[in-house]
């Protein structure tokens, strides 16, 4: 229970830290490099194919047939 509590606060809190980092982007007119870090790193992030497994977990949570 503590380790989802642990994930959904660093998921709730980077997200935060992205958005404002976004908004800071677009709205204030002397937004600097962090910022820009900020937004471009949640950005890459985001495109990790966090949904792929291992091929030897894959084979054995389909089976062999596949």
């Amino acid at each position: 229970m503590a380790g989802r509590t642990v994930r959904w606060g660093a998921a709730v809190g980077f997200g935060a830290l992205w958005w404002w980092s976004v908004l800071r982007l677009s709205l204030v007119p002397d937004a600097g490099v962090l910022e820009g870090a900020v937004a471009a790193g949640g950005w890459g992030l985001s495109l990790l194919p966090v949904h792929c497994v291992p091929k030897a977990r894959a084979v054995r949570a389909t089976g062999s047939d596949r």
